[in-house]
């Protein structure tokens, strides 16, 4: 579990983190939320789902790295195999709390660190400073920053594209039975996509405030995804055959 500590430029002035470890972040996770300004760098390599929140029930993106809780077949070799590394691992280790004052139109933000990061360094010779030596942010500390600008502006797009989605009716349970190369099989359960029949039916109206607000893309992007499900088996059975090359 996560540790968070409030960044500041004394306490972490002299810290130094190593990126390239951010992904160990995503090891163990078989869904991995996204944001839609993404969606089509994501479909290139990984089936892009709805899933619901176990604790609100509303639905979320994700996109697809295994068929189990805890397994991310683009984790190979305690390295990331896949093309694209999502945005909710490529800020890791950090985090951004908001406070949305309406009535003032400010919008302020403090970043936490993980203090329990595997890609905080403790080698002083390694990794990125957050800080130059007068407490100003670094090149890329404020990469990192844009990397959380990005993925707030995404969830309120995130909030839109759902909204339009739910109220066009356009999504649907995926119902898909996966059968591996020993013959063993699994229900996909618990998932959701575009129903691309109503997509197909929606009224002219409908499909103008789609391309005005530029989802169309995405939604595409979304639809098109599933077909990387194919590689996904394939990647389960190579790591079925490889396992049992070494029993």
């Amino acid at each position: 579990m996560a540790s968070l500590v409030a960044i500041n430029n004394k306490t972490h002035l002299h810290l130094k983190v190593s990126p390239e470890k951010a992904q160990w972040h995503g090891s163990a996770l078989h869904l991995i939320p996204v944001v839609a300004s993404e969606f089509i760098n994501l479909a290139v390599q990984y089936p892009v789902v709805l899933t619901k929140n176990g604790d609100t029930g509303q639905f979320v993106f994700a996109a697809m790295l295994g068929f189990e809780t805890g397994e991310n077949l683009f984790w190979q070799n305690d390295q990331w195999q896949g093309l694209y590394l999502p945005l909710h691992i490529r800020r890791q280790p950090f985090f951004v709390s908001t406070n949305d004052d309406e009535q003032q139109g400010n919008d302020e933000y403090a970043v936490f660190i993980d203090s329990k990061s595997p890609t905080i360094e403790a080698n002083s010779s390694k990794g990125e400073r957050l800080f130059n030596s007068e407490g100003i942010d670094t090149e890329y500390f404020q990469q990192a920053k844009a990397c959380l600008a990005q993925l707030i502006i995404g969830e309120k797009e995130n909030q839109t594209l759902l909204a339009i989605l739910q109220e066009m009716e356009l999504i649907q349970a995926l119902s898909l039975e996966v059968t591996f190369a020993d013959q063993h099989s699994t229900n996909l359960s618990g998932l959701y996509t575009i129903d691309e029949e109503k997509l197909a039916q929606v009224s002219d109206e409908q499909i103008v405030k789609l391309h005005k607000g530029g989802w169309l893309p995405a939604i595409y992007s979304m639809s098109s995804s599933l077909g990387q499900i194919h590689a996904l088996i394939d990647l389960k059975n190579k790591k079925k055959k490889h396992h049992n090359e070494q029993i």
